[in-house]
């Protein structure tokens, strides 16, 4: 239990919440407009077409007109297809290096951590399912995936702030045991076939490795990588020291490293993300990239919000 004194700033506060949960409802409306609300036209986007009543159709769905024609015998039944309900299990990168961030000047960078945009990514996503009334759960990686936390889905926007707060503070995870590969481990987590988002700055040297396994379980369940752009928290001051002593917080080790090989540092980070996804795409995985640019980011969204409306009419 943390106290007052050992309160820590949020990545993302209630406000921001609020601002995702507005902006995915005008999204949200932009994509459903044209849907039929009508109990007499029925529920959906998509218009089938006509069929003959059958035993359990209600009786407000019945097209009169249509059934006149065939002097009531049979009736005839106005159909549409149906939005459905799924499962929403994001994965979620708690690793050390997502801590990194920036101190800059600039309002939108200062105390702007890796961590800021994945615990935005996760509201995003949540929000949208809390729009479709679908499950929402989380598991939780660290590097290496030595220890995974999770937690289980369930419906409400209630449940999205519990996600947030479990991957900020890491409270309610509940620990689930790696099976090996984890593939295997999302497959122990849902047996039901759910959406997988990973959402992760992937600057790890499993990361290869890692989206094999993601691809494999892309066989069972929909799965598809969010890359956060972590270039912005390489963007180092300049420094006079010819040679610099780095430490790796995922290993632990120090290294010596050149003034110009640390101003490259963001550049290299570019580059891997750049491979990554590339990677990911030769895998047959979808892949979303995210950036500290609003206007990039509401792309993105749109981008997911239109894939996820082409997934659920699968």
């Amino acid at each position: 239990m943390r106290t007052r004194e050992q309160e820590v700033e949020p990545l993302i506060n209630l406000s921001e919440i609020t601002e995702v949960e507005l902006l995915i409802l005008k999204r949200m409306r932009e994509f459903t407009i044209g849907e039929h609300a009508s109990m007499f036209h029925g529920t959906g986007f998509d218009y089938v077409g006509l069929r003959d009543w059958q035993a359990g159709d209600r009786f407000e769905h019945i097209d009169w007109p249509q059934s006149s024609l065939n002097n009531f015998s049979p009736l005839i039944v106005r159909e549409f297809e149906q939005p459905t309900t799924s499962s929403v299990i994001m994965a979620v990168d708690r690793s050390a290096s997502t801590r990194c961030g920036a101190h800059g000047k600039s309002n939108d960078r200062q105390g702007l951590q890796i961590a800021t945009l994945i615990a935005r990514a996760i509201a995003t996503v949540g929000m949208s399912a809390v729009f479709f009334q679908d499950s929402i759960g989380m598991i939780a990686f660290d590097d290496g995936f030595r220890q995974l936390g999770a937690v289980r889905p369930r419906i409400g926007k209630g449940q999205v702030i519990h996600c947030l707060d479990a991957y900020q503070h890491g409270v309610g995870l509940q620990d689930i045991r790696n099976v090996g590969s984890l593939g295997a481990t999302l497959a122990g987590f849902s047996r039901k076939t759910a959406m997988i988002p990973v959402i992760s700055d992937f600057l790890f040297d499993e990361a290869p490795d890692m989206l094999k396994e993601l691809s494999q379980a892309n066989n069972v369940h929909d799965v598809f990588i969010m890359i956060v752009d972590a270039s912005f928290a390489f963007e180092l001051p300049k420094v006079s020291a010819g040679w610099i002593e780095v430490y790796d917080v995922e290993t632990g080790r120090t290294r010596m490293m050149s003034r110009r090989e640390l101003a490259r540092q963001s550049e290299r980070v570019t580059a891997w993300q750049d491979d990554i996804a590339r990677q990911a795409k030769d895998n047959d995985l979808d892949v979303i990239r995210l950036s500290i640019d609003q206007v990039k980011v509401d792309l993105a969204l749109v981008e997911w919000v239109a894939e996820r409306r082409l997934r659920r009419r699968k």
